[in-house]
């Protein structure tokens, strides 16, 4: 479904990231991978090529440093002078706290990551993705974005941030050939999840290799929706 698409994927090394890569690499994409640490994504890379045959292209890049995304944005430019899909995948859990109780550098830290860094990502991509014939963006959203829950207020505040960037972009975007759309993927068997809610049982929830093929459809040039919100709903 995605063969010979190019896919970029913050986050990519954990969880719902790692997922999304590997089932890209199975549909037929070249993977770009964005995460922090080298040796995760030279696993990742490893593992690729166990599915494709194909090796990805590596990006460790940290997003609170918002500079480097321009920078990648003009190298991926000369490298391959377009993209067709981007998951913005990556986020932090940040604290859960009282609102009051949250450190300003935590604030800033959540922002920076789950909200700035989508900011500067469509700032510095949107000449690859109109270089594409049918650019497909995927934003990993939250249930929390659309919930008043007592003690979340960073992580739901960023991710409602991040619905309303995506789908103004949505708006903006919507008599051209990029297509922008959010997932809510709900409880998945995560880190993040164990971290945000460690009494409850894991085996219980969906994996995110379950969530993984939703994420491939939605980068598809068949996928036609845009300013979508997906609600992931476990098979």
């Amino acid at each position: 479904m995605l063969k010979d698409r190019l896919a970029l994927v913050t986050g990519a090394t954990g969880g719902i990231g790692r997922a999304i890569c590997h089932e890209f690499a199975r549909q037929g994409a070249h993977i770009i991978a964005l995460g922090r640490q080298a040796t995760a994504l030279q696993t990742l890379d490893d593992e690729i090529m166990d599915i494709s045959g194909k090796s990805a292209t590596l990006v460790p890049m940290d997003l609170r440093k918002h500079d480097g995304i321009d920078v990648l944005g003009h190298t991926l430019y000369e490298r391959f002078g377009k993209l067709d899909i981007f998951v913005g995948n990556a986020g932090i859990l940040g604290p859960i706290s009282p609102v009051g109780h949250i450190p300003p550098k935590k604030w800033d830290e959540l922002l920076a990551v789950n909200l700035t860094a989508n900011y500067r990502f469509i700032r510095s991509f949107e000449p690859l993705f109109k270089k594409s014939d049918a650019a497909r963006l995927t934003f990993v959203s939250s249930g929390v974005a659309r919930r008043y829950k007592a003690f979340w207020s960073g992580y739901a505040t960023t991710k409602a941030g991040l619905e309303m960037l995506a789908l103004t972009y949505a708006e903006e975007m919507k008599n051209s050939s990029i297509k922008v759309n959010c997932l809510n993927p709900g409880p998945i068997r995560t880190k993040m999840r164990a971290e945000a809610m460690p009494g409850e049982d894991p085996e219980t929830l969906p994996t995110p290799d379950q969530l993984a093929p939703l994420v491939a459809k939605m980068s598809s040039s068949d996928y036609d929706k845009t300013g979508h919100l997906e609600e992931f709903s476990a098979p």
